[in-house]
């Protein structure tokens, strides 16, 4: 059944926090799905979910045309999908708190100068953490 974001309780906020890497679900021009492996962060106060990326790649061009998006988190019996809506953040300091949030959660990641940042607006969760 599923849930909004907040009604997210400790234990699902504790697994997303673990480090995991997700599916990230983006809709191609046509609606079919295009899912790529990925590192993300989610920021439970705003309920927004973050992915880092670069300008040119499939998954920001999706996002650059609005629409809806999912993130996938599995761990054995454990599994969260967070949907919503989805964006694309392009300016600095947008892009900076992604990835700031990413190296908490994994590590920094390599410098690009095209460096980019999807944002869901999460607005229903499947599973449970």
């Amino acid at each position: 059944m599923a849930r909004r974001a907040a009604d997210l309780d400790r234990a699902d906020i504790a697994f997303l926090a673990e480090r995991h890497l997700a599916t990230l679900t983006t809709l191609r021009p046509d609606g079919s799905p295009h899912v790529v492996a990925v590192g993300f962060s989610y920021d439970p106060a705003d309920e927004v979910a973050r992915v880092i990326t670069f300008a040119d790649s499939r998954k920001a061009r999706h996002a650059a045309t609005g629409g809806r998006a999912a993130v996938c988190q599995v761990d054995g019996r454990r599994w969260l999908t967070l949907e919503g809506t989805v964006r694309l953040v392009t300016d600095a300091a947008g892009v900076a708190g992604a990835v700031t949030r990413y190296a908490a959660r994994y590590r920094p990641p390599k410098e690009r100068t095209d460096r980019v940042a999807l944002e869901i607006t999460v607005d229903r969760v499947l599973g449970h953490g």
